[in-house]
């Protein structure tokens, strides 16, 4: 059975930082392509990041512009977690993110979230 369980989330001041992670199981974790999402209240889901899998010949991230510069995605497959450092963090970034993981172009797998809150 295949599981993600993101951690890390919390309660943070504007411009301070949260480390999230994002432990699998039950699946050959380098395979995957991960990536991070989140979903504000009222709003739809969004991605933020991912990032490939053991696969790619050199690793590849992507962002949405939003959070280019503030937040960085990892991951080490030796311990089956991918992670979200973000930075400078904005009241706007608050949401339930979300971990997930890909493979043939479809996101089969998701955690159950972790909620992020930025107060200003």
């Amino acid at each position: 059975q295949v599981q993600l369980v993101e951690s890390g989330g919390g309660l943070v001041q504007a411009g301070g930082s949260l480390r999230l992670s994002c432990a699998a199981s039950g699946l050959t974790f380098s395979r995957y392509n991960m990536g991070w999402f989140r979903q504000a209240p009222g709003k739809e889901r969004e991605f933020v990041a991912d990032i490939s899998s053991l696969s790619w010949t050199r690793r590849r991230t992507h962002y949405v512009d939003s959070v280019k510069c503030r937040f960085t995605i990892s991951r080490n497959n030796a311990k089956n977690t991918v992670y979200l450092q973000m930075n400078s963090l904005k009241p706007e970034d608050t949401a339930v993110y979300y971990c997930a993981a890909e493979v043939s172009g479809q996101y089969e797998h998701w955690g159950q979230g972790t909620q992020v809150t930025v107060s200003s």
